[in-house]
């Protein structure tokens, strides 16, 4: 592939994935080749390699015989999603404050460092620091996983963390959720300095459940209170 082609993908997935996470493409609706190459003027086979990086972040879906559509993240049962991942999330943190070792705690105090300065030098929503901050979180929580039980805990965690919620949290981020988020990291760190199991769960899931709050929040502002409530138990 040369470069001008590569280009040309790499501004397909850009656009394609803005409009995305702003709400323009809405989730379920359909994404043939034709039309979104004729949408964003470029020829359709970049729009295919957008299209295929996509679906590997969880942001659209493959159709037999019928193209791709945007995954409806409204209809999801987000509370439930994040009430599971409180409990393995949870679970995890509190065997890594016991097993983490001490350079690794550390190094993950470094990426706290790196993504603070990151979140001082770039706007809210600029794309480069909603990707930052994705991976950011992919790491941290993925070495908290492996620390706990190593990668196949950190396979238990990738199927609870569902990347389009993920990635709609970070995209909606106030100035006072970022702030709240590095507080939440910074304070785990702490907690696995003091070898503190309790310390260290009581914060993850303040972590959790207030990115489940930001959401459902978030949902609603959207698209409407009444918008694919979640089922509640009885």
């Amino acid at each position: 592939m040369t470069s001008s082609n590569e280009r040309a993908a790499d501004r397909a997935y850009r656009m394609i994935r803005a409009d995305i996470m702003s709400g323009e493409l809405e989730g379920g609706s359909r994404l043939g080749e034709a039309n979104m190459a004729e949408r964003y003027g470029l020829s359709r086979t970049p729009v295919r390699e957008a299209l295929r990086r996509l679906q590997s972040e969880g942001l659209i879906e493959a159709l037999p015989h019928r193209g791709a559509r945007v995954v409806d993240w409204r209809s999801l049962d987000i509370a439930a999603i994040y009430d599971l991942r409180a409990v393995v999330e949870g679970f995890f943190v509190r065997r890594a404050a016991l097993t983490m070792s001490d350079a690794e705690i550390e190094r993950l105090a470094g990426l706290c460092d790196d993504v603070e300065r990151s979140a001082a030098a770039l706007p809210l929503g600029d794309p480069e620091l909603i990707d930052l901050t994705a991976a950011f979180n992919r790491e941290f929580h993925g070495s908290i996983a492996r620390a706990a039980g190593g990668e196949i805990f950190a396979a238990v965690r990738g199927s609870v963390v569902i990347g389009p919620l993920m990635l709609r949290t970070v995209h909606d981020y106030t100035l006072e959720d970022q702030q709240r988020s590095n507080r939440h990291h910074r304070e785990i760190i702490a907690a696995f300095r003091a070898r503190s199991p309790e310390w260290a769960e009581s914060v993850m899931l303040a972590h959790v459940y207030s990115a489940k709050s930001r959401l459902l929040e978030g949902r609603d502002e959207i698209f409407g209170s009444t918008a694919a409530p979640s089922v509640e138990a009885s």
